[in-house]
Parts: structure tokens; C-alpha cells; sequence
């Protein structure tokens, strides 16, 4: 099926992102294990895993739309401990989110609703889940101390 080349091409900006938020959640998730910190590892770890599945939906999509895929991730900003891998990673999902809106509009002028449904849920995903952990987490770092949350990731 053709799909509308704007949306196609939105599609290929967005996957560069979603392969940018797997591959610094990879790497923010392998640092926290390297410190022990197994419970934050295994969520940041979860969530580079939903990422690749983001990018694999966008791949998808536009294979479907009969376009051709761009694998050029953005760039990635990588922390240097707790506090700026989870503030690295909300700005992140923060840029992500806003993308996701103006994809969610874009589609929505195009016709195309399948696809904006697609990237509704991937903005549910950005918002509810990823986004609001990751402030969360910052807060109670405000609330506890630094060195009782990394305590608690132990």
C-alpha cells in the first residue's frame, strides 16, 4: 500500500530516535549493572527493549507504506552516574514525546489513522509509562538522598 510520502518520511525521522532511546537505554542499563545496581538494570533494561519494539512497529510501518527504512539513529547523550543517566534519559523521552505529537497531527491531517493510532500508543507508552518513571525516580532521589536510592537499586 503507498503511503503518503510526508508520513513516510516523518516515519524515518522517528525511527532514528526510537534506535537512539534503545541504544542509550542500552547503555545506561549495562553502567548500572556494572555498578550492581540491579533494580534500576533491569528496568532501564525493559524499556530498551520497548524501544527496539518502537523502532520494529516504525520499521514495519514503513516497509508497509511501501518506503524504504532509515536506520540513522540521532544522537545519544550517555550519563556519567545515577542522576545524569535518568536526567539524560527523561530528556530524551521528553523529545521523543514531542516528535510523537506532531507525527499523531501530521498523520491526522494526511488521513492516515491507522499509523496515527500507531504512534497514539507509542506516545501512551512515552507519557505513562516511560516519562513518568523516570520523574519518579528523580523525585525520590530529591526526597530520599542520593545514596539511599542507589541503596534501594541494590
Amino acid at each position: 500500500m503507498r503511503g503518503n510520502p510526508e508520513v513516510v518520511d516523518y516515519l524515518n525521522m522517528l525511527i532514528g530516535g526510537e534506535l537512539a532511546a534503545r541504544d542509550q537505554y542500552l547503555i545506561h542499563s549495562r553502567m548500572y549493572e556494572d555498578w550492581g545496581l540491579s533494580k534500576i538494570f533491569e528496568r532501564i533494561d525493559h524499556e530498551m527493549q520497548e524501544e527496539a519494539s518502537h523502532a520494529d512497529a516504525l520499521i514495519r510501518r514503513v516497509l508497509f507504506l511501501e518506503g524504504t527504512p532509515n536506520m540513522n539513529r540521532d544522537d545519544i547523550e550517555t550519563g556519567s552516574d545515577v542522576v545524569t543517566c535518568l536526567k539524560a534519559d527523561l530528556a530524551l523521552e521528553y523529545h521523543v514525546r514531542e516528535k510523537l505529537a506532531k507525527g499523531v497531527k501530521l498523520c491526522e491531517e494526511k488521513g492516515d489513522y491507522v499509523t496515527r493510532d500507531m504512534l497514539r500508543q507509542q506516545m501512551n507508552d512515552t507519557e505513562e509509562d516511560h516519562t513518568y518513571w523516570l520523574e519518579k525516580q528523580l523525585r525520590l532521589i530529591q526526597l530520599i538522598g542520593l545514596q539511599n536510592y542507589i541503596q534501594s537499586q541494590m
